[in-house]
C-alpha cells in the first residue's frame, strides 16, 4: 500500500516547476490529483505524462485571482475526484518591477492576489471538509524573500510570502489540534520555467547552481506522507553554492525608474 492512497490532493500552479513535480510525486504515492492552473494545454500534458506512466490525474484550470474560480476548483474536485485530503499552494507570481520606488500600485496589487490572497481563499474553502474529517494537510510555497527580503526578488513578492509564512503560521496554531497540519516551505531561488520571465533571467551556468524542482517537490512530499501524529511546520531550503546575484540586484533596483531619477 502506497502512503496516500486514497487521499485526494489540489495542487496549484502544477502546469511546469515545483508543481509538476509536485503532482507527479503525489500521484506516485497513490494520491488521486487535481493539477490547477490558468492554461490548460501545460495541465493537460502533466496529466498525460502521469497517466503514460499508470497514475490518474485530472487538469482544471482557474484563475486563482478570482474568488469564484479558486471557491469552484475546490467544488469541483470534491464533487468529481472526492473530498480533499491535501492542497498545495504552489502557484506564484512576480513583479517586473522589483524597486519599491518605482513599482506601481497595479503590480503590488496582482503580486499579492495570487500570492497571498488566493492563498486565503483556497484555504478557507477545504478547511470546513478538513476539520469535519479532522484531518487535512495544507502546505504552501513561499520562498527565502520571507524571510530575506531584497531586490532580487522585490518588495511586494517578499511582503505576499511573508503573508503566507504568518497565514500557515496562523492555521497551525489554531488548527493543529483538530487533525489539521500547515507547514511553510521556503526555498531560495530554483531552476524552472518561471526564471525566464525575471527582468534578467539568469542564463545556463547561473540556473546550474540552483536547486531543481524536484528538490523542493521531494521536500513538500515529505511533509505530505509523514504520519498525521506529526507536522512539519517550517522547511528553509537554498543551494549549498549560492552563486553571486550581484548583477541581478543592481539592475532591478534601476528597473522602472524614470530617466531623471537620482
Amino acid at each position: 500500500m502506497r502512503q496516500l492512497d486514497g487521499q485526494v490532493a489540489i495542487v496549484t500552479g502544477g502546469g511546469t516547476g515545483i508543481g509538476k513535480a509536485t503532482a507527479e510525486m503525489l500521484v506516485a504515492e497513490g494520491a488521486r490529483v487535481v493539477i490547477a492552473g490558468r492554461r490548460t494545454p501545460p495541465l493537460e500534458d502533466v496529466v498525460a505524462g502521469i497517466a503514460g506512466a499508470g497514475g490518474r490525474a485530472w487538469a482544471r484550470a482557474a484563475d486563482i485571482e478570482r474568488r469564484e474560480e479558486a471557491e469552484d476548483l475546490v467544488r469541483w474536485t470534491t464533487a468529481e475526484v472526492g473530498p480533499v485530503s491535501i492542497l498545495i499552494n504552489n502557484a506564484g507570481h512576480s513583479s517586473r518591477v522589483r524597486n519599491l520606488r518605482w513599482i506601481t500600485q497595479e503590480e503590488w496589487e496582482g503580486v499579492l492576489a495570487v500570492n497571498l490572497t488566493a492563498v486565503y481563499v483556497l484555504t478557507q474553502a477545504v478547511l470546513p471538509g478538513m476539520l469535519e474529517r479532522g484531518h487535512g494537510t495544507i502546505v504552501a510555497v513561499a520562498s527565502l524573500a520571507a524571510l530575506r527580503p531584497g531586490l532580487l526578488s522585490g518588495a511586494p513578492y517578499g511582503a505576499a510570502k511573508a503573508g503566507v509564512r504568518n497565514l500557515m503560521s496562523y492555521l497551525h496554531n489554531t488548527f493543529r489540534n483538530q487533525g489539521i497540519r500547515a507547514t511553510t516551505v521556503l526555498p531560495a531561488e530554483v531552476d524552472t520555467p518561471i526564471l525566464d520571465k525575471r527582468p534578467r533571467p539568469p542564463d545556463a551556468e547561473e540556473r546550474a547552481s540552483m536547486m531543481q524542482a524536484e528538490d523542493v517537490a521531494r521536500a513538500i512530499l515529505l511533509c505530505c506522507t509523514l504520519p498525521a501524529r506529526t507536522v512539519i511546520e517550517e522547511i528553509v531550503m537554498s543551494p549549498t553554492k549560492l552563486r553571486d546575484q550581484s548583477v541581478d540586484v543592481e539592475f532591478n533596483r534601476r528597473l522602472g525608474a524614470p530617466p531623471d531619477a537620482g
